[in-house]
């Protein structure tokens, strides 16, 4: 059996923003790359935050002015990451524990970390009608 590693199953590489990017332009960013969220980064590239369409819709019917307003207001700050060499199996308990839909791929850099990629359910599913993942256990095909 094969263990699938998480940064084995991502292609490495994500679309960010800072924490002071207006919802304007957010909203432009995901609808241009056809994207559900983008991570949001501190000026030197470390994790912040991410903002998804889930947060758009939830700034757009709380605020008139929501196009206006920066990411930081309505981005979560609790994100869910994990380590690129984990298994494929424990991010989807991740996901699963946590009820989240995507979790940032990360690298350690101190205290703080450096977001890789997202790993998104969707992502998951494909794997597993593609290569024929089994999740069960923590080990894979």
């Amino acid at each position: 059996m094969k263990t699938v590693t998480v940064s084995g199953a991502k292609r490495l590489g994500i679309s960010r923003c800072l924490s002071t990017t207006t919802m304007r332009d957010v909203t432009a960013k995901m609808t241009e790359e056809d994207i559900s969220c983008l991570v949001v980064v501190d000026k030197d590239g470390l994790l912040e935050g991410i903002i998804t369409r889930t947060d758009v819709i939830r700034a757009a019917l709380a605020d008139d002015n929501w196009r206006n307003t920066l990411c930081r207001q309505w981005m979560t700050t609790d994100v869910v990451t994990i380590d690129p060499d984990a298994l494929l199996h424990d991010a989807a308990e991740l996901m699963d524990q946590h009820r989240v839909h995507r979790i940032v791929i990360t690298k350690a850099e101190g205290d703080r970390k450096r977001p890789l990629a997202v790993l998104s359910s969707g992502d998951i599913v494909y794997l597993l009608h593609r290569r024929e993942l089994q999740l069960s256990s923590s080990q894979e095909e």
